[in-house]
């Protein structure tokens, strides 16, 4: 029988250098797309695909992710008292449910693979997703979060899943890159090689790890003795691999965009197309991006 999926991990460790200064001072997962912050956005899909327990790793002066999930009484009473019921609601419906959040340091910054494992006391012996927040997932209008996605063809095959999405050949050495294997249901397909960043010239394809996973628990017994990789970090993908060689992994290719936040031109893009799918400010943004473009 297939293990259902209840918690989330989210790596959110991550000292966010590439957007200094705007960073310095506040967690680069709290910087604003639109008008919520990249780790609301991501936490969203996540409870849409019902999630029910969301665990972060954080790091040094993260506090303000944890306050973000947390209730705000002032600011409540505030709204409530001045009649901004929409705004009110708009948190209310943001707010995960009590005792839904746990936090955990990753007190080094050792790579992915070991901020995964930082989260294993809270995980438990049971199947997780993984979602790492520089990663947007816009869904098309109408269909289903990746996550959600994700989590429907789990349920025909279990295992270990990884999306992915298609890069220019020329950028593979960037990424984690997975080769395809034979299709399976749900849209899926075996996944043939995993390999993080290849050399130049030597990647299987050019489909690159998005940053959704959903993961079986023995993962962490691999990643507590994993060694150190590319980059000098403890790899999740290397953590896979072994992972691979007991239980199968599975690809799956998001039907949406995908915008790497951490980037910033995939930050402002990201800003652009989640301010176009809104109904309030598509129409307008269109005409200003016009007229920028004109000028």
């Amino acid at each position: 029988m297939v293990r259902r999926i209840r918690k989330a991990v989210f790596p959110v460790a991550g000292l966010g250098t590439r957007f200094l200064p705007a960073t310095k001072a506040i967690p680069k997962e709290m910087l604003p797309v639109v008008d919520r912050p990249v780790i609301q956005h991501v936490v969203n899909e996540a409870r849409e695909a019902g999630i029910e327990h969301f665990v972060f790793v954080t790091g040094r002066n993260k506090q303000m992710i944890e306050d973000h999930f947390d209730k705000a009484f002032e600011l409540d009473a505030t709204l409530e008292a001045r009649g901004k019921t929409a705004a009110l609601d708009e948190l209310k419906r943001d707010l995960p449910a009590a005792g839904a959040t746990s936090f955990t340091r990753q007190q080094e910054p050792l790579g992915l693979g070991h901020a995964v494992w930082c989260a294993r006391d809270i995980v438990g012996d049971e199947p997780f997703a993984l979602l790492l927040p520089d990663m947007l997932h816009l869904a098309r209008r109408g269909g289903k979060g990746c996550i959600a996605a994700m989590l429907e063809a789990y349920e025909a095959t279990g295992g270990n899943y990884v999306a992915g999405y298609e890069v220019p050949d020329d950028e593979t050495h960037q990424y984690g890159i997975i080769g395809k294997g034979k299709p399976v249901a749900g849209g899926a397909y075996e996944i043939a090689r995993m390999v993080e960043k290849p050399p130049k010239g030597t990647a299987p394809s050019n489909v690159a790890i998005s940053g959704r996973y959903i993961l079986q628990p023995d993962i962490f017994k691999i990643l507590e003795t994993q060694e150190r990789g590319a980059g000098g970090e403890i790899q999740l993908t290397d953590g896979m691999l072994k992972l691979q060689q007991q239980q199968p992994f599975f690809g799956f290719t998001f039907d949406g965009e995908i915008h790497d936040t951490g980037t910033k031109l995939g930050f402002l893009t990201a800003n652009v197309a989640y301010a176009l799918r809104r109904d309030d400010l598509g129409g307008p943004l269109k005409a200003e991006l016009a007229r920028l473009s004109a000028g």
